[in-house]
């Protein structure tokens, strides 16, 4: 099969709660592959609030012309994509359109042979383990409190929580009440988003540490691998890392520099599928477990087929069931018994218009 054209178009669905920031929606470009025989595949880029307008430039103005014509091979097509690419950057933008374009031809492979993605790269395992997930550090403690709740009604033995607030005390009493709903069997999580400097992040992690977090989640800025390393060598709480990572490089540099104690790419941001299986071999290399980031429909499949998995993240209304971006069911389930999929060929994925 030979590629006859890819076309593009920007979805924009609103979030049913603003997250932290302001951010009141999430953009997807989605992309179609279409064949010489009739065969098509979708993929798509995902980004909130910023950028999906250029990522949807970049699969029209500069993918798709190098495409067409040439075999619907996912990796030969990633590798000539990503040096075509790299002139504007390996990450960012270039990545999101590469990562569409990247998906829409697995999708199309798993279509063309009969095949769901999983069965395509290689199920590993039949259901993985996940955690309840909010976007709540601008929640009060009593709107926490509630969402916890709901997350253990549901079942969830595992709950991800911000952190990061402009005073260490609010943290503090926020963690110890969500450690308190949780007991001491629960695994508690915290998500720091990049806020802390790192006396900063010194002085917090010494005042959440008897709250037994199960992990501490992008404590400095990503890039700073330096700062990380002094970091983890203060501190024995294991570092989550990698939604801001977003190449095979950068995720080599943290797992050699010890502080990559679960790896978590997102599938979108590190250029689609092709690499993200990269990662997860990468990371398995270094007894480093893989838990994706957001985007639970597409991350529970490849958590499925990595050599090592953590979690999948139950993320609180904003899956794309939750958005109302999806025309019908994918085949994918997520939630405090685990997350399965049992898709059509391909990755099962149809999404739907954005609601007026």
């Amino acid at each position: 099969m030979r590629i006859a054209a890819v076309g593009a178009e920007l979805r924009r669905y609103p979030l049913h709660d603003t997250w932290d920031g302001g951010v009141s929606y999430h953009d997807l470009v989605v992309v179609t592959v279409t064949t010489d025989t009739g065969d098509a595949g979708v993929g798509f880029g995902w980004t909130p609030r910023v950028g999906g307008a250029a990522v949807r430039a970049a699969v029209e103005h500069d993918c798709a012309p190098l495409l067409e014509g040439r075999e619907a091979a996912p990796a030969p097509r990633w590798e000539e994509l990503y040096a075509h690419l790299h002139e504007a950057g390996p990450g960012g933008v270039s990545a999101m359109a590469l990562a569409a374009v990247d998906i829409a031809l697995w999708d199309l492979r798993g279509r063309s042979l009969g095949l769901s993605l999983v069965e395509l790269i290689g199920r590993r395992r039949d259901r993985v383990a996940c955690y309840g997930s909010g976007v709540n550090l601008d929640r009060s403690l009593e709107e926490l409190v509630e969402q916890v709740r709901r997350f253990t009604a549901e079942g969830h033995t595992a709950v991800k929580m911000k952190v990061g607030s402009a005073e260490l005390d609010r943290d503090v009493e926020r963690v110890a009440r969500v450690r308190e709903l949780l007991g001491p069997r629960g695994r508690l999580m915290i998500d720091a988003n990049q806020r802390w400097d790192l006396p900063g992040a010194m002085r917090a992690l010494r005042a959440l540490d008897r709250f037994d977090p199960h992990w501490i989640e992008e404590p400095l800025p990503a890039d700073d691998l330096e700062a990380h390393a002094r970091l983890r060598a203060a501190t024995g709480v294991p570092f989550a890392i990698g939604e801001n990572l977003r190449t095979v490089r950068a995720f080599r540099d943290a797992l050699v520099g010890g502080v990559c104690d679960v790896a978590q790419p997102n599938v979108v941001r590190v250029g689609g599928i092709t690499p993200f299986l990269r990662i997860a071999d990468l990371a398995a290399a270094f007894s480093v477990p893989v838990a994706p980031h957001l985007l639970p429909e597409l991350s529970a499949q490849l958590a499925q087929c990595v050599p090592a998995t953590a979690m999948v993240e139950d993320i609180e209304r904003a899956s794309f069931a939750d958005l109302g971006a999806l025309a019908r069911p994918c085949g994918v389930t997520v939630g405090a018994q685990g997350a399965t999929s049992d898709t059509p060929p391909g990755h099962g994925l149809v999404f739907a218009r954005p609601p007026q």
